[in-house]
């Protein structure tokens, strides 16, 4: 009797851990029980939607074309370079950007086998569908900025122009020295410390992490305002008191956490097919473009120290550093009317 109870036991056990470290399946968009498709999308190379949508002065007159590339918990409705540009900066710049859902986001496909250089691919192929010519500019928020290192590994001949908005970093990049990168590892929450180690040591257990109720998670999914600088709680305020509650955040998670937040932290955390610092090669030798990286000394989630030495390794690159500005900075007024006329056209 008692090992037949031990037997139950373990086999209940072992029910409750698979269940626990495997996310439910995600709820396409589309599909029975999923949500409805209300974007404009295409058909990618491999049978996945992308859904984007349109800012800025129609393809067909613009000087500029512009794919933006969101952040962490994001979807194509933020696309902050747009959406806090006026009116009068947009015609004047001729400026078209297109905002999409990276997989699983919003009412793109899942990609359970995404990379940086599928997600190079995916927005080459965004750029060709719609139209936007052998050359288009990129620029990144945040994780977003993730991608942009990709597009300038892997389709470096496509770009006129590469921006990167506090872009996040991977903490295991091999070309940082050990001391720099521990150091501004060791100043995020312990909880932040531990959810990056599991999406990079044990990814198979991210989602469990992230889900379980005996130690604090990413205080990054929380919302915690920890993870806020004073200018970033100010930006906050503000936008909360002109707008409420923004339920475009919950539909950038409709189809589920697991291959939209979980996805990103395994893949802008974890082994990448090349290091920035070491692997990448100027797309402009003749100055026919530029690279940018914004940054904010005071931001909590991103550490300047490390922005620094990368900018300090790559000469290339265009490093912009403003001082007192959090992580939020590109949602301050005006912010990013100067950021564009600097990354198009060179104006101090």
């Amino acid at each position: 009797m008692l090992k037949r109870i031990g037997l139950v036991l373990v086999i209940v056990l072992v029910s409750w851990g698979y269940q626990a470290i495997h996310p439910p399946p995600p709820k396409i968009c589309g599909s029975p029980g999923g949500p409805p498709i209300t974007a404009p999308r295409i058909k990618l190379r491999d049978g996945r939607h992308l859904a984007y949508k349109e800012y800025g002065v129609p393809l067909g007159v613009a000087k500029y074309k512009i794919i933006y590339v969101h952040a962490f918990g994001s979807c194509r409705h933020h696309t902050v370079v747009a959406t806090t540009l006026s009116q009068e900066a947009i015609e004047e710049l001729g400026v078209y950007i297109v905002g999409f859902d990276r997989p699983g986001y919003g009412e793109s496909d899942p990609d359970p086998k995404r990379t940086m250089k599928s997600l190079a691919l995916d927005i080459e192929e965004l750029a060709d569908q719609l139209g936007l010519g052998s050359k288009f500019y990129v620029i990144g928020f945040s994780m977003g900025g993730q991608a942009i290192w990709g597009c300038l590994k892997f389709i470096p001949n496509r770009l006129a122009g590469a921006g990167l908005i506090a872009p996040v970093i991977n903490y295991w990049w091999p070309s940082f020295p050990k001391n720099l990168s521990t150091e501004a590892y060791y100043q995020q929450p312990p909880q932040d410390q531990w959810a990056l180690r599991v999406a990079h040591y044990l990814p198979w257990l991210t989602y469990w992490w992230n889900t379980q109720k005996f130690f604090p998670a990413s205080s990054v999914i929380a919302s915690n305002p920890q993870t806020l600088s004073p200018q970033d709680m100010e930006i906050m305020k503000k936008l909360f008191s002109a707008s409420g509650p923004d339920m475009k955040t919950y539909m950038a998670k409709q189809q589920g956490e697991f291959e939209s937040l979980h996805r990103d932290m395994m893949i802008g955390f974890g082994s990448w097919e090349f290091d920035p610092v070491d692997d990448l090669k100027n797309p402009f030798p003749n100055n026919e473009g530029s690279v940018h990286i914004w940054q904010g000394d005071e931001d909590r989630l991103v550490p300047v120290m490390l922005q620094r030495y990368i900018a300090s390794k790559i000469p290339w690159i265009h490093y912009h550093e403003l001082s007192g500005a959090g992580h939020l900075f590109p949602l301050a007024s005006g912010i990013n009317e100067a950021m564009m006329k600097v990354f198009l056209t060179g104006q101090k």
